[in-house]
């Protein structure tokens, strides 16, 4: 698929599931009950019932892969930036840490779900939060202007993660740190599943291998850079993924094939440190 192409498609599909509150990453819910489905995933994620109560009502999608607020250690007064903010669940979180002298920016391509952020932060009168229509490859910040950036199970889908780290490291502050949570394969996907559309959507084709994925933002400039925490992705959403019709139509895998894809896919958290000198 072209690279225009690509954010195309996906800008699309995150539009209208910022207009239907569905989930792409996790299991899309047949009875309606979306918002108990993302509480359900962000639970298993490790988001406390605490967070989940403290956002307004609907900004958490159950589109995460991990929980890179609770790892990031922000502090009051920092500037935080959120690639790819969707409805702004991480964002609000970030923001009551970093208190009213801080300052949070979430960045997404998708105007839908820009506009249900901004509509989120005004119901919750975050006064200390702003969201920009932008693309996570060519930031719309300034250099050298943020303390922390987080991301949530969003770099994956971009067709060029060597340049959204590159643009991660122009806007941090030296000293700064990234804390990411993203899906890395431990092998290569089957044809069938890599040039499918709908998996990509589903945070599946557009992931990279663990180890091209550390090496980007090495590669990029961080220091220090590790694996904070690594789980299998949670196997009930994998298998919705991986299994649902539009992706099983060009896969013709055995079941114990689809089994195996499953087992290729894991969700890590990395920090990386941008250097002060």
């Amino acid at each position: 698929m072209h690279e225009k192409n690509i954010k195309r498609i996906v800008r699309v599909a995150y539009g209208k599931i910022a207009k239907q509150n569905r989930s792409c990453c996790g299991p899309v819910s047949c009875c309606g009950d979306e918002q108990s489905t993302a509480i359900s995933i962000s639970k298993k994620l490790g988001y406390s019932d605490k967070e989940l109560n403290a956002v307004p009502k609907g900004a958490n999608l159950g589109l995460g892969c991990g929980n890179p607020v609770a790892l990031a250690t922000l502090k009051k007064g920092e500037t935080v930036l959120d690639l790819g903010s969707g409805a702004g669940f991480d964002c609000f979180l970030a923001a009551k840490q970093v208190g009213k002298s801080g300052h949070v920016i979430g960045v997404d391509m998708t105007p839908e779900m820009l506009d249900k952020a901004r509509e989120n932060a005004q119901k919750g009168k975050y006064d200390n939060v702003e969201f920009r229509l932008g693309e996570i490859e060519n930031l719309p910040v300034a250099d050298n202007s943020v303390d922390v950036i987080i991301s949530n199970c969003v770099i994956n889908l971009s067709p060029d993660k060597n340049r959204v780290f590159k643009e991660a490291y122009r806007v941090l502050k030296p000293g700064g740190r990234l804390m990411v949570s993203d899906l890395v394969l431990l092998r290569p996907l089957p044809p069938e599943i890599k040039n499918s559309i709908e998996a990509y959507i589903g945070c599946l084709s557009g992931a990279s291998l663990k180890k091209d994925y550390l090496k980007a933002i090495n590669q990029a400039g961080f220091k220090n850079v590790k694996i904070i925490e690594k789980c299998s992705y949670l196997r009930e959403v994998i298998g919705n993924a991986v299994t649902s019709p539009a992706i099983i139509k060009n896969f013709k895998g055995a079941k114990n094939d689809i089994n195996n894809i499953a087992q290729s896919v894991v969700s890590i958290t990395v920090l990386g440190i941008k250097p002060k000198g």
